[in-house]
């Protein structure tokens, strides 16, 4: 028998994993992302950004770094907004994708060159530890749901064996560790958030690094942790359910617990600079401006669609609440 989270992590990431060959997101895939929902998510952290830089606090010159990026949807709509609001950054920022897999990689390329032709050049780097910036302003959407993570309950810890079953009689003193530290007693506890967050600091002298996803501060002792499939939603002991048959071809996660998020972060020498709704954070880094900039074109099909699309990502009862925003500064006055 093995760890949970080594079984997750073959789940995703093994030569047949999930995230080890693209896949759709969408309406063709298995989940819907804030950044398949709406272009204006990723214009609205560009618009945030480029504030940064006329406020002092990052110069023309800094580097934007998505992780964990699919196909670069959101970097790729990122510069996008740029070349419309601030059109001189193109000419002093360099642009790059921190990503392992090379299929990937091979994937990121040639939608940027689809895109954006010879405009933009695109770096890829496998680890942030080779980025190797001055200033960086770093970006994630959705991927600390997707660090392998142990599963507790009652002072064990899950193991899986051949035939996909899950028993309750591990003793990984680590995870139990963290599981205490949180009064939890059952739940997932992420695997690599630490690792994480120590590679992140090396990446560059100067740094904002901003991620998006889904979870709460608060430790709720219960299993979060399930399957997506064509856009059904699968709990993990869900009577019944074939693993074996889902194992790779399907997306696993949970809820993040941001305590532990922060913790991993501040550890590294980060500052927690803000933790808040996705509602609230799109607010804040402007995106109320940019849908009054779209309305100034006088389109008014496109302004209500867009605006339709928008709803989803800030609607309290859809992505608003659910999801949220943790940002951390390094040197950032």
């Amino acid at each position: 028998m093995k760890p949970f989270s080594e079984y997750m992590n073959e789940w995703l990431y093994g030569p047949e994993g999930y995230y080890a060959n693209f896949k759709a997101i969408g309406k063709e895939g298995d989940f819907y992302t804030a950044v398949s929902t709406s272009r204006f998510f990723g214009a609205t952290i560009a618009h945030y950004m480029i504030s940064l830089m006329r406020e002092g606090k990052l110069s023309p010159k800094t580097m934007l770094i998505e992780v964990g990026a699919h196909q670069g949807y959101l970097l790729g709509d990122m510069i996008e907004w740029i070349a419309q609001e601030a059109p001189e950054l193109l000419e002093t920022m360099h642009f790059g994708i921190v990503e392992r897999f090379p299929s990937l990689q091979r994937v990121q390329t040639e939608y940027f060159r689809t895109r954006f032709g010879d405009a933009v050049a695109l770096h890829h780097y496998i680890d942030p530890r080779e980025v190797g910036a001055n200033e960086a302003f770093v970006v994630a959407n959705e991927i600390f749901d997707a660090f392998p993570c142990d599963l507790v309950y009652k002072g064990k810890t899950a193991l899986v064996d051949e035939d996909h079953a899950i028993y309750f009689e591990g003793d990984d003193k680590q995870a139990l560790a963290i599981a205490e530290r949180y009064g939890q007693e059952k739940g997932e506890v992420a695997r690599g958030y630490e690792a994480f967050a120590a590679s992140l600091w090396e990446a560059a002298d100067k740094m904002v690094f901003t991620a998006f996803d889904y979870g709460e501060k608060e430790i709720r002792n219960d299993f979060s942790i399930r399957i997506y499939k064509g856009h059904e939603v699968f709990p993990l002991f869900e009577e019944g359910l074939d693993l074996q048959s889902l194992f790779g071809k399907s997306d696993i996660t949970y809820d993040v617990n941001f305590s532990h998020v922060v913790d991993a972060f501040e550890t590294a020498g980060f500052r927690t600079a803000a933790y808040k709704t996705q509602l609230r954070a799109l607010t804040e880094y402007g995106l109320p401006d940019l849908l009054e900039q779209l309305a100034k074109l006088g389109n008014q099909n496109l302004y209500l669609r867009e605006l339709n699309k928008v709803k989803t990502l800030i609607d309290p009862q859809m992505m608003g609440e659910r999801f949220k925003l943790v940002e951390f500064h390094k040197s950032i006055g």
